[in-house]
């Protein structure tokens, strides 16, 4: 056989295996809405950056007729590419062939990327569009899952894994994206469930459809399972490589600095105003936190979830941070089981990719209530402040009004190892509000002079000078300096080096 016969052999398993599952189910794919396994890792690495590997691999399967039909690539595209110069590793499941469903053979090429990924220390990034497990294959596909989550769990907090999911994603397939650090949805096309519409219907006999019980919204706003929602599947893409802008490529690097146009001297004196005078009266933190970092560019994290807290990425002076922020607003920003376990999971994000923390504080105190104390709030609370206090990476924090109670020792405080604790003058540092405090202390007296307590309670707690009298607010700082004040702060931080008692783990109250 000669180079030229061998040659158009290649060529033609080449264009084969493009194919997938053939030109029918492309436009099916297509119909749907969606793209297809290629053209989504087309959109989201640099162009021409894409290298393939285990193209040409099939599956093993015998039984049910599953000899015969055999697909090049068998459901799965796998390879390494670029994102901004940034070597990172994808896995796209082909919804065209078998329905993206795991077969061992495609398990094995998932698993390969996984540990390319781990030596070479770069992040994973999974296109999850499959129907679940091959049944035709029973144990080596249920297997192959296994394999892929005992990964997923070995390459936490070491590289950065993000997953999309952009089709159905059912039983053992929604677990590996729920071990990963993001999960992406896009509207309408991608759904998430342990078990379907009909066996929930045949088991416990409740009617719901595929949207409510699963869809992008459902996880981005009811289970706070997933992260963030894309319109479609271009616009998923973009937000994953906006994402990783902000992360390094893995647990021994610094986030990437980008070169800062914003002045980092720069004064808003807006800010001044955007906190009342009223302690009752609400206001959008998020008016502080875009006036603070570099050109107003705030990427949030579970924007639609648990919305009485704020997370999500910025960057201050070039530099990437990681912002945690009470919302005024919002149930008065009060921490609840949704809101503590969103920010727990976000802290120790930041904290295992050297990532530094800033903290927005207007808390005034923990939600009360039978739902909250039933559902675990002591034990949900006290993850938030065990991701704070385990946490070794810079962090500052901003009081800018209430800080009441347990919740201003949760949030980022001076003792739980918080580096730089500024407040402003609008800040209120107490065990409770004055009338609260009044009533338990002076509960004797009558109703006129207690009036006259509130007032005195007001004037020696409700300010910050008693905190920073003492030495726990290292600095009462004008609102419009807070961009300035921030760098200087990460600046003196930035070799910050601190490390925790040597042990397998902690033992965080789950």
């Amino acid at each position: 056989m000669s180079l030229e016969s061998k040659i158009k052999v290649l060529e033609e398993k080449h264009k084969k295996a493009e194919l997938g599952g053939g030109q029918t189910r492309i436009d099916k794919q297509h119909k749907a809405g969606r793209k297809t396994a290629r053209e989504r890792i087309e959109v989201l690495l640099d162009p021409g950056s894409f290298v393939e590997i285990d193209k040409f691999v099939t599956h093993t399967a015998t039984d049910f007729s599953m000899a015969e039909n055999k697909i090049l690539g068998d459901g799965v595209v796998t390879g390494y590419g670029k994102i901004d110069g940034r070597l990172m590793y994808v896995f796209a499941q082909d919804f065209t062939v078998f329905g993206g469903s795991l077969s061992r053979a495609n398990a094995n090429k998932i698993t390969k990327i996984m540990d390319l990924a781990m030596k070479m220390g770069a992040p994973v990034i999974g296109l999850n569009d499959s129907g679940g497990a091959r049944i035709q294959e029973g144990v080596e596909s249920l297997a192959g899952y296994a394999d892929i989550f005992y990964r997923n769990v070995r390459s936490s907090g070491v590289i950065p894994q993000i997953s999309a999911v952009l089709g159905p994603c059912a039983g053992g397939a929604v677990y590996s994206p729920a071990i990963t650090d993001f999960i992406l949805m896009v509207k309408e096309s991608s759904y998430m469930f342990v078990t379907g519409p009909e066996v929930i219907k045949t088991v416990t006999h409740e009617e719901v459809t595929k949207e409510e019980l699963g869809g992008a919204m459902t996880h981005n706003k009811k289970s706070g399972v997933a992260h963030f929602t894309a319109e479609d599947d271009d616009q998923a893409m973009m937000m994953i490589r906006e994402l990783m802008g902000f992360l390094p490529l893995n647990n021994m690097e610094d986030p990437p600095r980008k070169p800062c146009t914003d002045d980092p001297d720069r004064i808003n004196p807006k800010l001044d105003d955007i906190v009342p005078t009223d302690p009752n009266k609400p206001y959008d933190m998020k008016e502080i936190i875009l006036a603070v970092v570099d050109s107003g560019h705030f990427l949030e994290v579970q924007p639609h979830y648990a919305q009485n807290i704020i997370v999500g990425f910025a960057r201050i002076n070039g530099q990437s941070v990681g912002i945690v922020a009470n919302q005024p607003k919002v149930l008065a920003g009060v921490l609840d089981i949704a809101s503590s376990t969103k920010a727990a999971r976000f802290v120790r994000f930041c904290d295992a990719f050297n990532i530094p923390l800033i903290t927005f504080e207007d808390v005034p105190g923990f939600l009360p209530g039978t739902t909250q104390e039933f559902g675990g709030i002591i034990k949900h609370g006290a993850k938030l402040l065990y991701a704070f206090a385990e946490a070794t990476v810079p962090k500052i924090t901003v009081i800018t009004r209430k800080a009441y109670g347990g919740a201003y020792d949760v949030m980022s405080s001076k003792h739980i190892g918080t580096d730089v604790n500024f407040a402003y003058p609008t800040a209120e540092i107490a065990v409770m509000g004055p009338e609260g405090a009044v009533n338990i202390i002076f509960k004797n007296l009558d109703i006129e002079a207690r009036k006259e307590k509130v007032q005195e309670y007001r004037d020696n707690f409700a300010s910050p000078f008693k905190a920073a009298e003492v030495g726990y607010i290292d600095e009462i700082i004008y609102p419009r300096n807070t961009r300035k004040k921030l760098i200087q702060a990460l600046e003196m931080l930035s070799n910050k080096s601190e490390s925790n008692p040597p042990k397998k783990h902690g033992n965080i109250p789950l």
